[in-house]
Order: C-alpha cells, then sequence, then structure tokens
C-alpha cells in the first residue's frame, strides 16, 4: 500500500499556490512558494486521513498521478499507521480483539492507531504481523 497521494498545485491570482487531493476532498490548503505548499499538503493530508480513522471510515487509495500534478508523500510513521488501521478494518478485528493477540490494552492499541501519538515503528510491525502483514520500507533517489 503506497502512501502518497496526487495533489492538484494552482497559483491563484492573489498569488499563494492552492493545493487539492482528488482522493482525499477534505485535504484543502495553500502556500506562498512551491516547498511551502508541499509542506502544508502533507499537513493537511495527515489532518484529513486522521479525520477518516477517527471517522471510522476507510482510507481512500490513491489514484494514478496525471500530468500536472504532484505526488505527495505521507511521512513513515503515519504512513504506517494508517496501514495498520486499514489492516485492523479489512480484518474485521476490533481494537478490544487487536489488543489480546498483542497482549496490549484496547487504550494500547487506540494509540498505535492515533495518528499524533509518537509510536514506537516496532510496535506497529507486531501488529501488522498479528493482523498477517509486514512493513516494508523503501528508499528511492528524491525527485
Amino acid at each position: 500500500m503506497l502512501m502518497a497521494y496526487p495533489a492538484n498545485l494552482k497559483r491563484q491570482k492573489d498569488g499563494p499556490i492552492l493545493v487539492t487531493f482528488p482522493d482525499i476532498q477534505e485535504a484543502l490548503t495553500e502556500g506562498r512558494t512551491l516547498s511551502e505548499a508541499l509542506r502544508e499538503a502533507q499537513d493537511a493530508m495527515l489532518a484529513a486521513l486522521g479525520g477518516y480513522v477517527n471517522d471510522r471510515r476507510p482510507i481512500p487509495p490513491s489514484s494514478k498521478l496525471k500530468r500536472g500534478q504532484r505526488l505527495v508523500f505521507l511521512p513513515p510513521l503515519p504512513a504506517a499507521k494508517l496501514a495498520l488501521y486499514q489492516a485492523v478494518r479489512d480484518s474485521g478485528l476490533t481494537n478490544v480483539a487487536l489488543g489480546k493477540r498483542l497482549k496490549i490494552t484496547e487504550a494500547a492499541v487506540r494509540r498505535l492507531l492515533d495518528l499524533d501519538h509518537r509510536s514506537h515503528i516496532g510496535q506497529i510491525e507486531q501488529a501488522l504481523a498479528a493482523l498477517g502483514k509486514r512493513l516494508l520500507v523503501e528508499v528511492e533517489k528524491a525527485a
């Protein structure tokens, strides 16, 4: 599951660059410069996807990148948490049931799924393994 989404960037008449995401309608932001707009885009994506988790909605799949769009990547820890959240949804397990498998409390499972909580990546790997999944990391040359 690639945790990156295509973004549309459009310079507004009054100066800032507007950023929208076709796959995440709730994510909308702007920046004065391209680098600021892309930084803000990542934050907007995180906030919107955090809302999906809070509302117990499925994480939308990323559409194919089209000409003129920029791919915006999620930071590694939130991306891993979102992958775990989707794996839990797909499994049909409750947080309590996952907690029993991991020998942790339901509150600890909620923290693993909380995008604002600084969980250890090893805990997320363990939780994914309990669901028959594994976390992979890929490094590539920056564009």
